[in-house]
């Protein structure tokens, strides 16, 4: 993770200070980050934890609906089939564990005014702003 920290709080478009908006595009995962996305036009530091927001989490949410899917299929499909959607279940315990810690931290460092940059996303975040 490449962290970049910004000193000066600046008043956003929307009336809310740098730090607060971008940990509020956090806030409700993809939801706030496109909302986010669509209402900040004038902070870049806001505009990326958007972006990396709704890429982030809107990757997991579709990660979680497929390992459900999978699970969920296979669980009636005998005992071998049902352990790997036993497996499958915990795999997705998990990244609900990871997607949780990760949330909080990147809330946090958001207000803290760290842009923090996650590996493979803050590539294609740049690209969405």
């Amino acid at each position: 993770m490449n962290e970049e920290n910004v000193t000066e709080s600046k008043e956003t478009s929307i009336g809310l200070d740098e730090n607060i908006a971008g940990a509020a595009a956090y806030l409700l995962g993809f939801i706030t980050g496109i909302i986010m996305l669509l209402v900040e036009k004038d902070s870049e530091f806001v505009r990326f934890h958007a972006a990396q927001s709704t890429v982030v989490f809107g990757a997991l949410l579709v990660i979680s609906i497929a390992l459900s899917v999978l699970g969920g299929g296979m669980a009636f499909g005998g005992i071998t089939l049902g352990i790997v959607s036993l497996l499958l279940g915990l795999l997705s315990m998990l990244i609900s564990l990871i997607a949780f810690v990760l949330w909080i931290y990147l809330m946090y460092m958001a207000y803290q005014g760290n842009k923090v940059r996650l590996p493979m996303v803050a590539g294609i975040a740049d690209d969405l702003i």
